[in-house]
């Protein structure tokens, strides 16, 4: 038996990354699950990897609140209720500073990412809530290491998952008892992540190699996965409110740490 059984989840930007990996830890660990997912092509290839029976795809934009609703009641269409909503996608910067972004196009910007990474998950927490109500179910919401330090990310991307710190501590308050609330901050995870259109931004795919991750090794989306899942089960229900850091140490270590060598050692593997 998996610590999911019987579970029916809805992942926002679950055909690719971090999204995809939750979407089959969950699938592995006895849940049925609700993608929204923008891309057509991605949404297409989860239906091949998965059976109906298992997932079921919505096609649709996470900042339209039409489209949260739609993906909501997709979910109770096929399995019938919904126990835990995860709003998961997400946009980056490339670490643009505040001097970087032209005056001119910064509002734009701004909405973009904001529109995306902070209304997105309130839209869906709000078109899940009724639901969430009635089975006394689990918000998470994957917050970042730039939810709590700086450096990570440039102006506005840090703003933005500050506010989904802020987001989760207020939800947690406001749907208690009914409704746990708590968000998962990972730190680098090797995957593409798409930039702002407003700024002429590509996908993101750099980040530090294993000699600049104080722990020593590049952690995958799969390795992130395991905690949605214990959050997500009824084991998880002792957390609401909290902001979990699985930074691998980069949050301790800091934006500058160069590696093992600047304390005159090598890390233990």
């Amino acid at each position: 038996m998996g610590i999911l059984d019987n579970k029916i989840a809805l992942v926002t930007g679950g055909g690719s990354g971090l999204g995809r990996a939750i979407v089959q830890r969950f699938v592995a660990d006895g849940a049925r699950v609700g993608v929204l997912e923008l891309s057509s092509g991605r949404a297409d290839e989860l239906e091949r990897a998965f059976d109906k029976e298992q997932v079921c795809v919505t096609v649709g934009d996470v900042t339209s609140p039409a489209d949260n609703q739609r993906a909501v009641a997709d979910v109770m269409a096929s399995f019938g209720r919904l126990d835990v909503f995860v709003g998961n996608a997400g946009i980056y910067d490339n670490r643009a500073t505040l001097a970087q972004l032209p005056l001119d196009k910064l509002g734009f910007a701004f909405d973009e990412l904001f529109g995306v990474n902070v209304k997105g998950y309130m839209l869906g927490a709000r078109a899940a809530l009724d639901a969430l109500r009635k089975t006394r179910g689990t918000i998470l919401f994957t917050a970042s290491i730039s939810s709590y330090a700086p450096g990570f990310g440039g102006a506005l991307y840090i703003t933005a998952k500050h506010a989904v710190a802020g987001l989760t501590k207020q939800l947690a308050l406001e749907l208690a008892p009914e409704i746990c609330v708590n968000a998962i901050a990972p730190g680098y995870i090797p995957t593409q992540l798409a930039g702002l259109k407003a700024l002429g931004q590509g996908r993101s795919t750099s980040g530090p190699s294993k000699e600049r991750l104080p722990l020593g090794h590049v952690p995958s989306p799969d390795d992130y996965a395991p905690f949605y899942a214990l959050l997500a089960s009824d084991q998880g229900r002792v957390a609401s409110g909290a902001v979990f850091p699985l930074d691998h140490g980069l949050a301790v270590a800091g934006p500058s740490f160069r590696g093992w060598e600047q304390f005159g050692r090598a890390p233990t593997t």
